[in-house]
């Protein structure tokens, strides 16, 4: 790519970017000190990759995930996930018509373009995996027929820390469907006052729709034309193999700590999302810090521990430090 056409996509991300940031700017009105969150949330928007949000209850996950499509012209259903949940509750189901003596397709809350699937690990296994062909495949079955989803469809998953009682860990397959896991920490006391005082106030902000579904469709393929040099492929190659094979990448001491590593989903979402991280930070262009400022929240679901990194109270974030403070940076 030559440097006239960089330009050129600079300031055409510019332009464009400036819609993701009054889609910042209105959700902090009433999330206070989750800048993080908020920007995990927009860069799986922009990269069309769910994302898998881990914390404590009461983090303003549920809050933060509503306000956000309340801030664009978007469908939005919650789904309160459940011991007892079914997965016809999620997808859908056939109904019997006895004027018209036919079976009719009763569409589930999957039909929108926010899902949250809210606490997903309190449901088991079987009701998880309903989700599984809508993230991957953008598409549900319900009887005989085949149904697409609307785009932009997202899901944006809550989960609590599984050492807490009457929880399910998700299956590795799916939660490698989550283009990104980010944790969510406690606000600063600073932090918490303000949140105090809104709440003591009653006096939340209207949000204001700032965005609509063309501005996200059109900011999703404007994200695809970030430009990504061979040097910075081979960098999240590196990266990503290195949780493979640690041995053959210089990283004999994590050998026995990884169980398995990161699929090539690992790397297409590694690229996909610096690429959109790029795009926020109004660049055309994705350097190294990209990759290292996005890599644990699309690495930390997808690095396998074994017993003995668990018994050494050594965590995935723990082995990805290791890995970019191993692996060449060009």
């Amino acid at each position: 790519m030559h440097s006239s056409d960089i330009q050129a996509l600079n300031q055409k991300i510019h332009e464009e970017s400036a819609v993701m940031e009054r889609l910042l700017n209105e959700t902090s009105k009433v999330i206070v000190g989750q800048k993080y969150m908020l920007e995990r949330l927009i860069i799986g928007l922009l990269a069309k990759g769910h994302i898998l949000l881990e914390g404590m209850p009461g983090l303003a996950k549920t809050l933060a995930i509503n306000t956000l499509s309340k801030a664009i012209e978007a469908k939005f259903q919650r789904i309160q996930f459940t011991p007892d949940l079914l997965p016809a509750d999620i997808v859908g189901t056939m109904i019997y018509n006895p004027s018209s003596g036919k079976f009719q397709v009763r569409r589930g809350p999957i039909f929108s373009n926010f899902i949250l699937a809210d606490e997903i690990n309190r449901a088991p296994a079987k009701v998880q995996s309903a989700l599984l062909e809508a993230m991957q495949e953008r598409q549900v079955t319900i009887g005989d027929e085949t149904y697409p989803l609307d785009e932009p469809f997202l899901v944006l998953a809550t989960q609590n820390p599984i050492e807490q009682e009457g929880t399910y860990p998700l299956p590795e397959a799916q939660s490698d469907r989550f283009m990104l896991k980010a944790v969510i920490s406690y606000p600063s006391k600073e932090e918490e006052r303000q949140i105090i005082r809104l709440n003591m106030s009653g006096e939340f902000e209207n949000i204001k729709k700032v965005a609509t579904i063309n501005d996200i469709i059109q900011a999703r393929k404007t994200v695809r034309e970030v430009y990504m040099d061979e040097r910075i492929e081979k960098y999240i190659l590196d990266i990503v193999f290195a949780t493979r094979d640690p041995k053959g990448n210089n990283l004999p001491g994590l050998a026995d700590l990884i169980s398995y590593g990161g699929s090539p989903r690992a790397s297409i979402n590694l690229a996909l999302a610096a690429k959109a991280y790029a795009y926020l930070q109004r660049r055309g262009y994705v350097i190294p810090e990209d990759i290292r400022a996005i890599c644990k929240d699309v690495l930390r679901h997808r690095i396998g521990l074994t017993y003995e990194a668990q018994a050494e109270n050594i965590s995935a974030e723990d082995i990805i430090d290791k890995i970019l403070n191993t692996v060449k940076v060009p």
